[in-house]
């Protein structure tokens, strides 16, 4: 029969065989690079996922990040070549590619990234400095977040940090300086403009002018046109008129005093103040009219010779 002092120690026993086989393993996952450090001193680093063992009680475990981390850098203030200081936003992409380098250096996240911003902002006011305003904002903005980027990896490989990507977030001219440029294009827009207008009114009384030249000149040319069409009309009705006196006088004075007797004559008055025998009431008194007087001559024809 066993005694209750063996039962405990069994116990004891198993209890102290757990506790060691539990510090003996340990488990990397997917997302962590562990560094194995015996007695302050690295041994080995794992990077494949999966259970692992170490010795009991003498290893400790570090733990590192290998994802991609974010470092997001506050906006600093940066000359260009151009002597325009510019508001430059930028973050950075990094991995930890060497868990025992890094941890020798820096040995924390928290510390690597106040040791990347600190390069980072020497990297941005190097290129920066290099390069104009038009240059940063514009035309090489692609070509110098490599450049920034190639040299902050450069300086970070003796962390163990990979630098992935820099990017240049924003890069503005300070507020002061961006209102007194806003203003300057805004004047320059307006003395455009104005110069614009000056010259669309210029063209607009050059068009007028042309405009009323031609309208006086072609109005001229059909006062013109009609004179002489009127002129041409006059003609043939005398050279008509001529023709039908010359052919029978006596019926175109007959003719010329009714056409004053409908013109003179209206429907509102009849009243004339003439002598009784004169020759405008001829036809009135005879048919054939004052046979003894001569036929008036009629417009565009030349008088009888005596």
């Amino acid at each position: 029969m066993r005694s209750p002092v063996t039962g405990i120690v069994a116990l004891i026993l198993l209890f102290v065989a757990i506790v060691v086989a539990y510090s003996s393993v340990f488990t990397v996952v997917q997302t962590e690079q562990v560094l194995v450090v015996r007695l302050g001193q690295p041994i080995r680093v794992v990077t494949e996922p999966g259970l692992n063992f170490k010795a009991p009680f003498v290893d400790t475990v570090i733990s590192i990040d290998k994802r991609i981390l974010d470092l997001e850098n506050p906006s600093q203030e940066v000359i260009a070549s151009d002597q325009k200081r510019l508001v430059v936003d930028a973050f950075a992409r990094y991995r930890i590619k060497n868990a025992l380098r890094f941890y020798q250096s820096v040995g924390s996240i928290q510390a690597a990234n106040i040791q990347l911003t600190t390069l980072l902002n020497a990297s941005l006011r190097r290129v920066l400095g290099e390069v104009t305003f038009i240059q940063v904002v514009r035309d090489e903005r692609e070509a110098l977040m490599a450049r920034i980027r190639d040299q902050l990896d450069h300086e970070a490989d003796g962390y163990g940090i990979q630098v992935v990507d820099v990017r240049i977030r924003r890069a503005d001219l300070p507020e002061q300086n961006s209102q007194a440029v806003y203003q300057r294009m805004q004047t320059e827009r307006q003395r455009e403009a104005a110069e614009f207008r000056a010259q669309g009114g210029q063209k607009a009384q050059e068009i007028r002018s042309n405009a009323d030249r031609e309208a006086t000149v072609i109005v001229a040319e059909a006062n013109s046109t009609a004179e002489q069409t009127r002129g041409a009309g006059d003609a043939e009705r005398n050279r008509l008129f001529a023709e039908a006196y010359s052919k029978d006088p006596d019926f175109f004075a007959f003719y010329r005093s009714m056409t004053a007797y409908e013109n003179g004559l209206k429907s509102s008055d009849t009243r004339f103040l003439l002598r009784p025998d004169s020759d405008f009431f001829r036809f009135f008194g005879s048919a054939g009219g004052k046979s003894a007087a001569a036929p008036a001559t009629p417009p565009g024809a030349a008088a009888p010779k005596p």
